[in-house]
């Protein structure tokens, strides 16, 4: 990328997304003047080493922002409520992976593949989507230029590093004590996880709905403009190490066709299309972990819905859910000049 260097900052660097936007940004050759790492303050004086080099890890805190001109923040909602306006103030960018802004009127939520136009507007912060969402809408864009989308019904299957490292440990331990015979002690989940399905992603709400599930429905309107789209979720952790998958029944304003459904993911830049049953060829977390595409298959005329089309997708949590949307608004900044480093 031939663009002026930039000073950026992880927040929340030791962990999961955090490795994965440092291992990025080092192969996807974004445009680093220089790279500073912020975690909390025990792991401050720690030290991660990428591609050869090795960095410091500083405490997240007020004031340690000056000169940076970009921050990935990949700790949380709390972090992010307590630093990212001290971000701002010191003329740092902001692009943040929390559920904390995103539905901020000024705020935008950007995937670069839909609606890569509200970057212009940002005012310091831009966020991120929630994994489930981006991986959704990776699939539904394209059939939505194509067929105008009505509503949606999803249901998802996310892997357990969406909750982070600890959940990873449970679900390595439990099947390893399955082995052993030994019972499962569920710790980071309210059932065990191995060789289970827990249909409850983030806490209840009054309406018995998830926050995940209310997030797949907020956030798919605004990022695709259509505030009134009807969406309804249900979303399920399993067994899964890496990436999610979402099986989707969509109905639509238009005519559907199952060829000209394949014709438009295979045309659109965010998706894989893998949709040859004859084969039994279909998208699979193994298959797209760690890809920059999400997969989409087993596309088919719904049998419920007018107008409709049933279809599975997957794609990476830590990725396209995550750290790489986030690198890929800041690689847009940059090529678009909107993101320039301080005294450029």
């Amino acid at each position: 990328m031939n663009s002026p260097s930039v000073t950026v900052g992880i927040v929340g660097a030791t962990g999961a997304v955090g490795q994965e936007l440092l291992q990025l940004l080092r192969d996807r050759g974004f445009p680093l003047k220089s790279l500073r790492l912020f975690a909390s303050a025990r792991s401050a004086g720690r030290t991660v080493t990428c591609a050869g080099k090795t960095y410091p890890i500083e405490e997240a805190r007020p004031g340690v922002f000056a000169g940076v001109d970009l921050a990935f923040f990949a700790a949380g909602g709390s972090v992010t409520r307590a630093l990212a306006p001290d971000a701002v103030r010191a003329g740092c960018l902001v692009i943040d992976k929390s559920s904390h802004y995103r539905m901020e009127p000024d705020v935008p939520l950007v995937i670069p593949e839909i609606n890569p136009g509200e970057l212009r507007r940002h005012r310091g912060i831009i966020a991120n989507p929630n994994c489930s969402t981006a991986v959704t809408l990776m699939a539904l864009w394209p059939l939505h230029q194509a067929f105008g989308l009505r509503r949606y019904f999803a249901a998802t299957y996310q892997s357990v590093s969406g909750t982070g490292a600890e959940a990873i440990r449970e679900l390595e331990e439990q099947v390893q004590g399955h082995v052993r015979g030994a019972a499962a002690q569920p710790k980071v989940y309210p059932y065990p996880i191995a060789f289970n399905l827990i249909p409850q992603v983030d806490s209840f709400g009054p309406n018995g709905y998830t926050g995940e599930e209310t997030k797949m429905m907020l956030e798919s309107r605004k990022i695709m403009g259509l505030p009134g789209l009807r969406v309804s979720a249900t979303t399920v952790r399993v067994p899964v190490v890496r990436a999610h998958s979402v099986a989707v029944n969509a109905e639509f304003e238009r005519p559907v066709t199952v060829e000209a459904a394949r014709a438009a993911i295979a045309a659109f830049a965010g998706a894989e299309l893998v949709d040859d049953p004859a084969q039994r060829r279909y998208p699979t977390p193994l298959e797209f972990s760690r890809k920059v595409k999400c997969g989409v298959g087993r596309i088919r005329l719904d049998t419920a819905l007018d107008n409709g089309l049933a279809l599975w997708v997957s794609g990476d949590n830590l990725w396209k859910g995550a750290a790489l949307n986030a690198v890929q608004n800041a690689e847009l900044m940059v090529r678009e000049g909107l993101l320039r480093p301080a005294g450029a």
